[in-house]
């Protein structure tokens, strides 16, 4: 049986999810003698719409009417702010005009796929075969690749809570969600004491760091005693026998945005023997910018990335032959990229701490507002502690939803509640996302905020 998704809808969410359903008239077909029978599975049935991108559409009608806003809403970037490498652009053009226009092959063509290899090789220490290897179009496809091939309906997935998408993953495959609620007391990642009694017969543990939606890194040590937590597990079941590994999916998609002195780690590097047991997931995304462009990739056990090649060559999740080709060129440039992203990076971090610094400001006034460190992604948490409070029009604010509202139309603020990444208490926290706003729309806002900060009665 399929588990119903544990994240929050809204009644936004609802209305997206309405609005693009079929015209079909249930009433005329009655009367007319046919089947009044669900037109569709019991998956489509019950698999809800984004949140996050249902309040983006709210954001973009409420913009166009010209209302001044700070949208810090979906995680990708504006090509305005931040445009991908020159070289990533002019390759796509070159290999365009060379013609290259045609199918590649279905687990990613060979210079991108040892270009991944080579990169993995110098950045991170990592050493694989090329048939460990497989390239996605994005990193999406490669999270459901890993989901399909490992888990059987009812397997059990851990995961932390916040995280991004793992729910719909689970119901995607008929898994059984197993959430692990993390908070500020442990920068909101999950630590081997939280994560050990849940791996207990689970199939898939999911990691991501940095993570989306907080912004905060897996240290060393927290990462070292989860994969001793692995590991123990998996050594358990060799012993009793007939129950197959626990896998970790590390999705380290982020990885090259760090600030502040926080570095990434993985799995492997830390623990070698976690190798037969670790997926990693990563893409030209975020580090990029270049979300559009649709190119992700898979590194893990060969026999594992050979069936997640063989899933997805069905579905035809191929990232496109030009991009690839221009990505190949990409990642051979260690010049080129260290000089990307000394331009990028500090731009990122920019944005982050002036809304961090902003904060910490209105916290110091007195005003019920919190958030995390910039530590890595284009990510921070902030959160507005007004639960119970009065707005000037007599609304009293009790749920993440009513504060983003009143955030939304009072401050020009948009901004995404946790509930969109799992969360089911209403604690007030939200993700802010940078990689679309200037400076100047986080300066402009700050003032708006906290009028509408000031607004509230208690």
């Amino acid at each position: 049986m399929l588990s119903k998704p544990t994240i929050f809808m809204t009644e936004i969410a609802r209305q997206s999810r309405e609005s693009q359903t079929d015209t079909f008239d249930e009433t005329k077909a009655s009367a007319e003698g046919q089947s009044t029978a669900r037109r569709v599975s019991a998956l489509a049935e019950e698999l809800s719409g984004s949140l996050i991108l249902a309040i983006g559409a709210e954001v973009r009608a409420l913009a166009a009417s010209g209302k001044p806003l700070c949208n810090l809403t979906v995680g990708d970037f504006s090509p305005s702010e931040f445009s991908i490498p020159a070289s990533l652009l002019e390759g796509v053009i070159a290999a365009l005009r060379a013609g290259q226009t045609n199918y590649p092959p279905s687990d990613g063509t060979p210079q991108l796929r040892e270009a991944i290899q080579r990169f993995y090789a110098r950045r991170l220490r990592l050493s694989y075969p090329l048939a460990s290897v497989l390239v996605t179009s994005g990193a999406r496809p490669a999270i459901y690749g890993a989901y399909r091939v490992l888990v059987d309906p009812g397997d059990r997935v851990v995961f932390p809570v916040p995280s991004w998408n793992n729910d719909y993953y689970c119901q995607l495959v008929g898994a059984e969600p197993v959430t692990v609620t993390c908070g500020a007391a442990t920068n909101f990642q999950p630590t081997a004491a939280l994560l050990r009694d849940a791996l207990r017969h689970a199939r898939l543990l999911v990691l991501n760091s940095p993570l989306n939606p907080t912004g905060t890194l897996l240290d060393a040590a927290s990462l070292e005693a989860i994969c001793d937590a692995v590991l123990d597990e998996n050594a358990r079941r060799a012993r009793t026998g007939g129950e197959r590994p626990l896998y970790l999916l590390y999705d380290q998609v982020y990885w090259m945005l760090t600030f502040g002195g926080a570095a990434h780690v993985d799995p492997v590097s830390l623990r070698p023997a976690m190798e037969p047991f670790t997926i990693f997931v990563d893409a030209i995304s975020k580090s990029f910018a270049a979300t559009g462009l649709r190119v992700g990739w898979a590194v893990g056990p060969a026999d594992v990335i050979r069936r997640m090649s063989d899933v997805l060559g069905h579905v035809g999740a191929w990232a496109p032959r030009p991009e690839q080709a221009a990505t190949a060129s990409l990642l051979s440039d260690d010049a080129g990229i260290d000089e990307y992203h000394a331009r990028m990076r500090p731009e990122v971090q920019r944005r982050l701490d002036a809304l961090s610094s902003a904060l910490a400001a209105l916290r110091e006034d007195g005003f019920p507002v919190a958030s995390t460190t910039p530590q890595g992604a284009i990510y921070l948490s902030a959160r507005f502690a007004v639960a119970g409070r009065r707005t000037p029009d007599g609304e009293t604010l009790r749920t993440n939803e009513s504060i983003r509202r009143y955030l939304l139309r009072a401050a020009g603020l948009a901004a995404v509640q946790f509930q969109a990444f799992g969360a089911k208490e209403d604690t007030g926290w939200f993700r802010l996302s940078v990689g679309a706003v200037s400076l100047a729309e986080i300066d402009s806002l700050i003032p708006r905020l906290r009028e509408a900060l000031a607004a509230l009665r208690s």
